[in-house]
């Protein structure tokens, strides 16, 4: 008898919050869940690129501007989901000068550019401009995922214009999946060496670039479970407290706007890069250019996540045996992927430890 009022409570109980859930989410409009609110300027614009530039909200303590470069997988609002959680706000509130790039929307009429139009047209343009505008000969480069692999190439062809270079969750070995051997880590490592060249070649073309919602699917299949759960469980937990709400809904609008990869860029990425692992043996030509980590002579900062399921933390850290570099930093967070910038405490640990790096080199 016990046992049937308890399962009978637990669905009472079940029932008002998902009724609780029902009436709230019915209530929210899209105006309600707003990401990337920290005030900035455009201060350039290249065909679909544009260059931010961050107001800001303290007084300066660093010299060199910074600025973050997001990949073209995803958006760099990453860096900027929610107010109290936000690594923009965090820096600019210690004193640094922010810049970022958007890449904007890339769909069929960009099918041929290439990563080498990124990196020494897009990247170069926009750095040439904040180093005009601030007077520093050199700045601080923050690449993050994709846009760490960038800029890891780009401060190989041009020292002389990267002060310090900062990695965040960035892929630099790409088979050290391998190594590491966890069944959980490096899903989307082992699924892109499974493809071959005439099936990238297929499926990127059919489109004219790679769909943003595909390589979303793909990432959602990393962690089935969760995918299956949170919409529904997790969801009407979540919904009980109205500023947890919001919360996951700033999450899931990220995760929506995934823009396409455009084409040719799509098919360098996935062969020289995942398949043929060509960046750590220094095999990347980038206009013409050899892209030799040896040339990473100035400071490095690689930051990385240790429960990193998509970037696993031993293709980040291999970097550390190639720089030239005897100034090199690792700053290891206990955190996954998206949680490194989402996550409270990772967010108590990283800004401030950017900050400390950043002025003992300035």
């Amino acid at each position: 008898m016990s046992e049937t009022l308890s399962i009978i409570n637990d669905f009472k109980s079940f029932s008002e919050k998902f009724e609780n859930a029902s009436r709230k989410l019915s209530n929210i409009t899209d105006s309600d869940v707003d990401i990337a609110t920290t005030p900035k300027e455009e201060k350039l614009r290249s065909d679909k690129t544009t260059l931010y530039r961050y107001k800001a909200i303290a007084d300066q303590k660093i010299g060199q501007p910074v600025l973050i470069v997001y990949g073209l997988i995803g958006r760099q609002s990453m860096t900027d989901l929610q107010e109290n959680r936000s690594l923009v706000r965090n820096l600019l509130a210690e004193g640094i000068d922010v810049y970022t790039v958007d890449w904007g929307e890339p769909n069929r009429a960009d099918k041929w550019l290439t990563i080498d139009d990124y990196i020494d047209g897009y990247m170069d343009e926009c750095i040439d401009f904040i180093r005009e505008e601030t007077n520093y000969d050199a700045i601080n480069l923050m690449g993050i995922c994709e846009g760490g692999t960038f800029s890891v190439s780009y401060a190989c062809l041009y020292p002389e214009k990267v002060h310090n270079l900062l990695l965040a969750i960035t892929p630099i070995d790409f088979h050290a999946d391998q190594e590491e051997n966890r069944f959980d880590h490096g899903l989307l490592n082992v699924l892109t060496r499974s493809w071959d060249s005439e099936t990238i070649d297929k499926l990127i073309d059919a489109n004219g670039c790679m769909p943003g919602e595909l390589m979303g699917y793909f990432f959602q299949m990393m962690t089935p479970i969760r995918s299956l759960t949170k919409y529904n469980l997790d969801l009407i937990d979540v919904a009980q407290n109205d500023d947890s709400l919001i919360n996951f809904l700033r999450m899931e609008k990220w995760i929506a706007d995934r823009p396409d990869h455009p084409g040719e860029a799509a098919k360098q990425w996935f062969k020289d890069y995942y398949q043929e692992n060509k960046l750590i043996k220094n095999e990347i030509i980038v206009n013409g250019q050899q892209v030799n980590l040896k040339k990473l002579e100035m400071p490095v900062l690689n930051i990385f996540a240790l429960q990193d399921h998509i970037i696993p933390p031993d293709c980040s850290s291999a970097l550390s045996r190639h720089v030239g570099t005897t100034d090199y930093t690792e700053m290891a967070l206990n955190a996954g992927h998206v949680g490194l910038f989402v996550s409270g405490r990772s967010q108590a640990i990283l800004a401030p430890g950017i900050v400390n790096w950043l002025m003992e080199r300035q």
